[in-house]
């Protein structure tokens, strides 16, 4: 009988590992597709009581603005809602795909199979269960609407221009690789010309979830991040916003983590006190 072993390091103390926030904050300059309704926040409460200072605020938002989780119901019907993304899916080790140089001479540019290619040569194969996100140098535009869409009418977006996937390349990577969500810094994975969302739907029919405007990408490495997704539980829900972060050991080598298609592979250098946890199915 088969034994499989699921194994998660998780650093707990190290002096040298550190947390970078992926995450845009959602307030009133956050970016949203033309058509949606403005973020909203009231304040209803923020008094000195008889023994205690008391806040209480109120907020709207539509689900798919600033850095945001899309689930894969978002261009699927029957695929998963946010609420029943599994947990496990929300965790995994960073692909970071450098195409800032690319972007930065075609702002339409879409990610190719042969970056990814190009990732593997460098960093090798692209782990299970990996967080695959494009890092194009958008994120020095956010939170300006008319450099993020790259248009003088960004309530058009026939005229947006900014990078993406290409549906070539993600259809070979949902065929060939198990990554567990695919993101951009950008405000679409599908590039700014696209009229049809082919990459969306890719992602959709294949319980991809994908993530949105990540921010800071240039502070954290290629390869030997963790990425957590903390997304909101919205029940029936195509998406929300989500909190982003990332950790590694800035001054460790990373290493590659031997796990079965269903783990969560993680990188933790020498200096960092870990814990192992280990499920066992027999």
């Amino acid at each position: 009988m088969a034994l499989v072993c699921l194994s998660v390091l998780i650093p707990v103390i190290s002096g040298e590992m550190k947390v970078v926030d992926l995450t845009w904050a959602h307030s009133a300059s956050t970016i949203y597709w033309p058509g949606n309704p403005a973020f909203n926040f009231s304040i209803m409460s923020r008094e000195k009581l008889t023994n205690y200072w008391y806040e209480s605020n109120w907020f709207s938002t539509p689900e798919h603005g600033g850095t945001h989780l899309d689930a894969p119901a978002h261009f699927s019907k029957d695929s998963w809602r946010t609420q029943e993304i599994p947990a496990e899916r929300l965790i995994g080790p960073a692909v970071i795909l450098d195409v800032t140089s690319q972007a930065k001479a075609d702002p339409d540019y879409r990610v190719t199979q042969a970056d990814f290619e190009a990732y593997e040569s460098k960093h090798g194969r692209i782990p299970h269960g990996a967080i695959v996100i494009m890092n194009s140098g958008w994120g020095s535009r956010y939170p300006n609407k008319t450099r993020v869409f790259n248009s003088d009418q960004p309530g058009t977006p026939s005229t947006f221009h900014f990078p993406g996937y290409h549906e070539d390349a993600i259809t070979w990577l949902v065929a060939n690789r198990n990554a567990s969500i695919v993101g951009v810094d950008t405000p679409s994975n599908d590039h700014g010309q696209s009229t049809d969302f082919k990459v969306h739907v890719i992602l959709g029919e294949n319980n991809i979830p994908g993530l949105e405007n990540v921010a800071r990408l240039d502070q954290i490495p290629e390869k030997g991040a963790t990425i957590f997704v903390g997304s909101i539980k919205l029940f029936d829900g195509s998406g929300g916003p989500a909190r982003i972060l990332a950790t590694f050991d800035q001054d460790a080598k990373p290493c590659d983590c031997v796990s079965s298609s269903s783990s969560i592979a993680t990188f933790v250098g020498t200096s960092v006190l870990s814990v192992l946890l280990v499920s066992c199915i027999v």
